[in-house]
């Protein structure tokens, strides 16, 4: 099984960016833990991170026929992107969308998103434990399919 892991825009700022929302881990420890428990799962999981939302939507379009689901952060783009969505959409490769906060107890203009309808699942405001229950969500669903 391969995933595709997105992250948006100002994540690689983790671990120095408003540490009392985010978290005090970077974007790079994320990524390290994510992926050893990928591995001792026997998952391939890829790993990027953009601010420019045409390389997100790029690196989305380059995952056809080469992953099996899709884990993605966009950030900021999840309330503006209809491209993000396009794209997630044109490819039909399952994803979860996921967030360190919980988007529904912030700005009011973060509660709209435009790739939750059609993600399988969303998981926000468990901060670094987001990433590793949206990878649990999206595991269980795509083994469920193959059996």
């Amino acid at each position: 099984m391969r995933l595709l892991l997105i992250n948006g825009p100002n994540l690689n700022l983790l671990g120095t960016r408003e540490p009392e929302m985010y978290g005090s881990f970077s974007l790079e420890e994320i990524e390290e833990k994510l992926c050893m428990k990928a591995k001792q799962e026997n998952i391939q999981l890829d790993c990027f991170q953009s601010n420019c939302e045409g390389a997100l939507v790029d690196r989305i379009h380059q995952a056809i026929e080469q992953v099996d689901g899709i884990l993605i952060n966009a950030g900021a783009y999840t309330h503006t992107s209809i491209a993000i969505r396009d794209a997630l959409l044109a490819v039909n490769i399952p994803y979860v969308e996921l967030h360190l906060s919980n988007t529904y107890s912030r700005e009011i203009f973060r509660e709209k998103s435009f790739l939750a309808d059609r993600a399988l699942g969303i998981v926000s405001g468990f901060g670094l434990m987001s990433y590793h229950l949206a990878m649990d969500g999206l595991v269980s669903h795509l083994k469920k399919n193959i059996e």
